[in-house]
């Protein structure tokens, strides 16, 4: 498959003019976040081939959707599990109970999804 591409000269040089087919204004967020710098210190040949396809951002914006639909249903298990204290008449138990079980969820999707 041949491709004709049109150059700009830079002084010495010739620079393919060269425009991403796919893009979006979506922000990353945390996980999305989380995965790349992953990436980046982990696995460089599945970055790089990820950005010359094209598919960097619909990936890391997969996984940061489904990072977070992830934490609430486990949040919501382990809260089944673990009933929290009251909050009217406990109030830093039922913060100390909550901030645990979305720190045990966050470690399940970071193990599962962020580091794989």
């Amino acid at each position: 498959m041949e491709q004709n591409f049109i150059y700009t000269r830079c002084g010495d040089y010739l620079i393919p003019n060269i425009r991403l087919q796919y893009t979006d204004d979506k922000l990353l967020g945390k996980y999305g976040k989380m995965r790349r710098a992953f990436l980046e210190e982990n696995n460089q040949m599945l970055l790089n081939d990820l950005i010359l396809t094209e598919r960097l951002f619909p990936h890391l914006w997969e996984i940061d959707k489904t990072a977070h639909r992830r934490v609430e249903q486990l949040m919501t298990e382990l809260l089944k599990r673990n009933p929290t204290p009251d909050k009217a008449t406990h109030q830093m138990e039922w913060v100390q109970h909550m901030n645990s079980i979305k720190a045990q969820a966050e470690e399940i999707v970071l193990t599962e999804l962020i580091y794989n």
